[in-house]
């Protein structure tokens, strides 16, 4: 399996597309970081993201795209941005019916480092380990995306697009996904 992953951001969109073979095997195919000066106008931001996530989708032709799920922030403006290139993304996916799975930051840490309060160094260590790397990705955008890719391959995840059209129930997530699915759902209850 073929997996892009992708930690969004305006400033630096860490991206990474990792091969996967039964029995745990991880192999890195691309990783790199899409940026954007904050001076320009945010519409030009995002349209830079989606440019460069439409370039790799193109290229490397993934199977699935591993998106972290945005949560909330004391910093508005962070989580804004955020969630606009992730929309970004997950429009470049749709786009081009590909499969979007949402993984938390919490999902990802456990999955890579076996602990999900790991920090960003712990996670790039394992992500160098688990890939064969001399060293780990920087910057943490990149390794970041590379703990994506490798959660989505090892855990798997509800998927959302053409591909699965709400096909997944709640008995094949995991705890983490269980709460964000029971917290979206009361977020629209009147």
């Amino acid at each position: 399996m073929r997996v892009l992953g992708v930690d969004p951001g305006l400033t630096r969109c860490g991206v990474g597309v990792v091969d996967t073979i039964p029995g745990r095997r991880a192999t890195l195919v691309y990783v790199g970081v899409i940026r954007t000066p904050p001076e320009l106008a945010l519409e030009e931001r995002l349209l830079a993201v989606g440019q460069g996530i439409a370039a790799l989708l193109d290229e490397h032709r993934p199977d699935v795209m591993a998106l972290e799920r945005v949560f909330a922030q004391h910093n508005v403006r962070t989580v804004m941005g955020t969630a606009q290139a992730s929309g970004v993304a997950m429009h470049m996916a749709a786009e081009r019916g590909l499969r979007v799975a949402l993984h938390t930051p919490s999902e990802v840490k456990a999955a890579v480092t076996g602990y999900g309060a790991a920090d960003k160094k712990q996670v790039a260590a394992m992500v160098a380990r688990v890939l064969g790397l001399a060293e780990p990705p920087t910057p943490a955008d990149a390794s970041d995306a590379l703990a994506l890719a490798i959660c989505h391959a090892w855990r798997g995840a509800p998927v959302t697009g053409p591909a699965t059209a709400g096909a997944v129930g709640s008995a094949a997530l995991t705890p983490a996904q269980r709460a964000w699915q029971q917290a979206e759902r009361a977020s629209r209850r009147p």
